[in-house]
């Protein structure tokens, strides 16, 4: 491992100046090895399937372990867009003269070395190796143990392209040991690697952020909330709230808590519910919620700071706003938080009140994502307050620096 970090390090300083046709020529040339050794690929991406099911996987593990030609494409198409994106890296902004006549400015550089630890899914070595090749920092991976023979087929592809756009091999570097204790060495490596961004189950976060040593940029969970204020469109609340919820379910950014004004709960709930109940989504109610939806499932106070990635809701009937920026701010985990209100000073007081990393107006929280937010793609969502928050894209990877232009200019 101190290995790797030392040639990490040293491939840094080679990415930190490469050109941008440079980095694009690589991730063009990676996007053409993956499609040419699609396959071998696949081939590869059996061993760890049997091995999965051998070892007792359940069925959501094994969908996220698979790869198809078609996801493999969709990896491809990735790195492509990635490469189509601007370059953050050399941009200069807020450059203006002091009274001394020197100009002063901030200049964005990459981080450096950055450490991703993640699990299952064998598309996030592509994923992360193009976003960090792109922000101009060296990477080092380790992915889990389930996929090791798909992310060591996918690194040989990387490697063939960063030969290709001239770039050095030991930029994107797979850790290829099994062993767990490569995780804590790597996390302790701060000579070596600048930030640490774990992908995975809420345990692997809580270890990674309770013991790394390096900063981390990472989000625990994803509690988010829809608030139907008594001020709402109607249709409006029902398409958002429906949405957030049930467009997909194991994702982060779905609703998990439906917080609705007492106002209007007795007309929307009863539409709401046989629209969820169509779907299956079990609900589960606070006690005037009940009175609404009497065959609900009573909600226990663990159930508001619970992430369910499943087919479940807890809903809350509050008084207003007051009553629900109250529960969010209490029972939220900082991810991704709506209302639906046709009140433009509730909607302002929403923005301004909730501390997340995104808030909505209207929307449906799925909106929260890197690809939607025009970011191009996204290493993953930060609920950090320093330095990235959100989803993180290219300039999320990158930091700024001072620059000063003089011309023989001293200080007096």
């Amino acid at each position: 491992m101190l290995t790797v970090g030392e040639r990490a390090r040293e491939a840094s300083r080679a990415m930190s100046r490469a050109e941008t046709g440079a980095k694009n020529g690589a991730l063009l040339g990676i996007a053409d090895a993956l499609q040419d050794k699609t396959q071998a690929l696949l081939a590869d991406n059996r061993k760890d399937l049997e091995a999965g099911r051998q070892r007792g996987l359940d069925s959501a593990m094994l969908d996220r372990l698979e790869l198809t030609e078609k996801g493999i494409a969709a990896m491809a198409q990735g790195l492509r867009e990635v490469a189509a994106l601007p370059d953050p890296v050399g941009e200069i902004t807020d450059l203006s003269y002091r009274p001394s006549g020197i100009q002063v400015g901030r200049m964005r550089v990459p981080l450096g070395v950055i450490g991703i630890i993640y699990e299952s899914r064998p598309n996030v070595t592509a994923d992360a190796a193009a976003l960090c090749l792109k922000s101009g920092n060296a990477c080092i991976l380790r992915g889990g143990s389930e996929a090791i023979h798909s992310n060591k087929a996918i690194a040989d592809c990387i490697r063939e392209g960063l030969e290709q756009g001239g770039l050095p091999r030991d930029a994107v570097q797979l850790i290829e040991t099994t062993d767990r204790a490569a995780v804590g060495e790597l996390i302790r490596m701060e000579r070596h690697v600048d930030v640490i961004v774990p992908r995975g189950g809420k345990s692997l976060i809580e270890r990674i952020s309770e013991e790394s040593r390096i900063p981390v940029i990472k989000h625990l969970d994803g509690i988010c909330h829809v608030y139907i204020d008594d001020r709402c469109d109607f249709d409006k609340a029902i398409q958002v709230a429906l949405n957030a919820k049930t467009q997909r379910y194991g994702v982060c950014n779905a609703m998990e808590t439906l917080l609705i004004a007492a106002p209007v709960a007795p007309i929307l709930l009863p539409d709401l519910a046989h629209l969820y109940r169509e779907k299956g989504v079990e609900l589960r109610g606070c006690p005037r919620t009940l009175r609404i939806l009497p065959d609900c499932i009573p909600a226990t106070e663990e159930d508001w700071g619970t992430e369910y990635l499943a087919p479940i809701l807890s809903i809350r009937v509050v008084e207003g706003l007051d009553e629900a920026l109250d529960h969010i701010n209490r029972h939220g985990s900082q991810h991704t938080d709506a209302i639906v209100t046709e009140d433009y000073t509730r909607a302002r007081r929403f923005l301004r009140e909730v501390d997340s990393s995104s808030v909505m107006v209207n929307a449906s929280t799925r909106f929260a994502d890197g690809y939607e937010y025009g970011l191009g793609a996204e290493i993953g969502i930060s609920t950090n307050k320093l330095h990235a928050r959100g989803p993180v894209g290219l300039e999320g990877l990158t930091t700024r620096k001072f620059i000063v232009l003089g011309d023989g200019h001293i200080r007096t």
